[in-house]
């Protein structure tokens, strides 16, 4: 792992060195879930389900060729838990299998995310968890893997902390280089759903779109509550499908 990322790794380590610790503790102390306020998972799973259940995904299903999922910044694997559970109980379509990949830049956070597994789902083989660098120039592990549905729910938001250039990619910060390498992971009519809690509707799309030259477009969004301030309306928390075209 390097610090190209351009995020203190060591904090993240230390953060998911706190709750596998606790988890060791208490198997039912299964870590945080970000935007768990809003909603935001929960919405994201239930947005997913529906377009399953109602044929409106855009690429092909098949009994013999699983949907691949994958959470970028898995942290602690909660969304791909959460999911595959709501899946079982709320499906519709029960000849559709599912593969769950969560990948993450901090190997503490793979650690607790297995360790999860391995308690909770141990004779579940869906999931597989990595450590991957998203903003590693060239990765591997972008150049051979593709997936029919991709996962963010904050990840782009924590890579936006950090505005400093990164010499690999000509001097680009790195929320820049996200959007063009996720798009590297998506095949011809693959989503991509982010949620953020930083970025507006408008700044998302411009930074998704704007950065993948329209290669990837606006296919679907979540609504939210919405709040009106100085005559202006708008939300505490987007989510928008991209798909690649």
């Amino acid at each position: 792992m390097t610090e190209d990322i351009r995020l203190n790794s060591s904090n993240w380590d230390n953060f998911y060195k706190v709750e596998i610790t606790n988890f060791k503790a208490n198997p039912e102390d299964t870590g945080e879930c970000w935007f768990d306020d809003s909603d935001a998972e929960l919405k994201m799973i239930e947005f997913l389900i529906a377009k399953i259940n109602n044929y409106e995904l855009p690429f092909t299903t098949t009994a013999e060729k699983p949907i691949t999922i994958v959470d970028l910044g898995t942290g602690n694997g909660h969304l791909l838990f959460q999911l595959r559970e709501d899946i079982e109980e709320e499906i519709e379509v029960p000849e559709i299998q599912f593969n769950f990949h969560g990948i993450d830049y901090s190997e503490d956070s793979v650690a607790f995310a297995q360790s999860i597994k391995d308690n909770k789902y141990e004779d579940n083989n869906q999931f597989q968890f990595d450590q991957v660098n998203l903003l590693e120039k060239d990765s591997k592990f972008i150049l051979e893997h593709e997936y029919d549905v991709l996962l963010d729910k904050g990840t782009l938001d924590a890579i936006a902390l950090n505005q400093e250039g990164m010499a690999e990619f000509d001097n680009e910060i790195g929320m820049n280089v996200y959007a063009k390498q996720v798009e590297q992971m998506m095949h011809t009519n693959s989503i991509f759903l982010i949620t953020s809690c930083n970025f507006t509707e408008e700044e998302l799309i411009k930074i998704v779109v704007g950065n993948t030259k329209g290669s990837l477009e606006v296919w679907d969004k979540i609504n939210y509550p919405s709040f009106r301030f100085g005559g202006v309306q708008g939300s505490t928390i987007c989510s928008i499908a991209f798909i690649k075209k």
